[in-house]
């Protein structure tokens, strides 16, 4: 059995329907990625190998300190061990599992075709809710685009679109067969219907963040050619067809109301924000402890913020959902874990993007073999750091951001396949003729 399979697991499950009213909090994929785990761990005790290289243990474990050192400053055990347990899951044990399952590009394009599938079924799902009316609730209307993860978790099918976009977008760009490469730009524009659909401010901003740096880095001829072939088709869809135009260019007018009139889930994470911002300047280096921002929250934040966020339809009655989180993550880090845990982890991610940028770079300039998998893998990072600044962990749909770093890590910190190497030509012999006659 290929050792990437478990991890392709843990990505099917996420197609699997949750029950209406769920609270949103980890689900039958978070229970394989444990089993992942697991299995990484017999597989490298049988082979006797050595786990990770010193750079790999040292930028996947940087976390470990600051999250140990927040845990202790927890509320209560019980808070401190849940948070950690998250964390480490998402950000250590996960990633790393995912790097060492990796065997070579193939099971990583394996993972990446993963990906677009999920985001395939969750977008079809999402277009339909759409159409039939039987999304979760939006200004008044069951039409948003939520996929199979309901009300209470609207963030999700917006993930799992965006990470299913940037895996094709970047397996277009790549040097793979013709074919290949036609039928991702395919699903890249497909995908873009069910991204529009769930209206969510924060994957629209760090999709496009991502698809530019995938295109610059694949090369600036290119860049163009397929932005003028993407605005084409907006034009199309939102203009010429109307697909939801209207509230579209209301969602988009509404991430430059700042200032001028914002509405409430605006004021609400503004308010958050400035709530985060708080805790960290009273507890500037170890925060307030894992799992501490709610407890806290209503000390720091202004009247604006209002009681919670209403959800309802995709199958789920009315609900008002308490607001739990700055819905910033490097806020709500510094918030619970202070500058030390903020450095661990942000450090980290920033040395993998500078990992990988580097390894890409040198691909594209040799003979470009394994461009796609770069493209990839810097791309998930580069919209995961993105949206961070609008969104934070939580949700079933979270694992895969897990499954995300450790593609990026295998890509950025494993040796490259060394070149193939020609065999040396046999010396050439002299004619029997002409050695006679000397």
């Amino acid at each position: 059995m290929p050792p990437v399979l478990p991890v392709l697991a843990v990505v099917a499950l996420l197609a699997l329907p949750l029950g209406p009213g769920g609270e949103g909090g980890a689900g039958p994929a978070d229970a394989v990625s444990a089993l992942v785990v697991l299995y990484c761990v017999l597989r490298l005790v049988r082979e006797r190998r050595r786990p990770l290289s010193g750079t790999a243990a040292v930028l996947l474990g940087l976390p470990v300190a600051g999250l140990a050192v927040a845990a202790m400053g927890a509320s209560s055990a019980g808070a401190g061990l849940t948070g950690m347990g998250r964390y480490l899951q998402i950000f250590v044990l996960v990633p790393a599992a995912v790097l060492l399952l990796i065997r070579g590009r193939a099971d990583f394009r394996l993972l990446a075709w993963a990906f677009v599938g999920l985001a395939l079924g969750q977008g079809a799902l999402g277009v339909h809710q759409f159409l039939t009316g039987t999304g979760a609730s939006y200004q008044g209307e069951e039409i948003r685009a939520v996929g199979t993860f309901g009300a209470q978790d609207v963030m999700g099918m917006a993930t799992v679109v965006s990470f299913g976009l940037v895996c094709a977008v970047g397996l277009a760009l790549g040097l793979n067969p013709l074919r290949q490469r036609i039928v991702a730009a395919c699903c890249a524009l497909a995908l873009l219907v069910p991204l529009a659909l769930s209206f969510s401010r924060g994957a629209w901003i760090a999709t496009v963040v991502t698809i530019v740096v995938q295109l610059v880095l694949a090369g600036l001829r290119r860049a163009l050619k397929v932005g003028a072939v993407v605005a084409a088709l907006g034009v199309i869809l939102v203009g010429g067809f109307g697909v939801g135009s209207a509230m579209l260019q209301e969602r988009v007018d509404s991430i430059t109301q700042v200032t001028d009139a914002p509405d409430q889930s605006v004021t609400d994470r503004y308010t958050m924000w400035a709530a985060a911002v708080g805790m960290w300047r009273e507890h500037p280096l170890t925060g307030v402890g894992l799992k501490g921002f709610p407890e806290h929250r209503d000390a720091h934040a202004s009247l604006a913020l209002s009681a919670g966020s209403d959800t309802e339809g995709a199958g789920a009655a009315f609900r008002r959902q308490p607001l739990l989180s700055p819905h910033n993550m490097y806020l709500l880090i510094l918030a619970e874990q202070g500058l030390i845990g903020l450095l661990a982890l942000a450090g980290g991610w920033l040395a993998l993007l500078v990992c990988g940028l580097r390894r890409l770079l040198r691909a594209r300039r040799r003979s470009g073999s394994g461009l796609d998998c770069g493209l990839v893998a810097c791309g998930l990072l580069v919209w995961q750091l993105t949206d961070f600044a609008y969104a934070d962990i939580g949700g079933p749909s979270t694992v895969l951001t897990a499954v995300c770093l450790g593609l990026t890590a295998w890509w950025s910190l494993s040796s490259p396949a060394p070149a193939p190497r020609t065999a040396p030509s046999p010396p050439l012999r002299e004619p029997a003729e002409k050695a006679t006659l000397r």
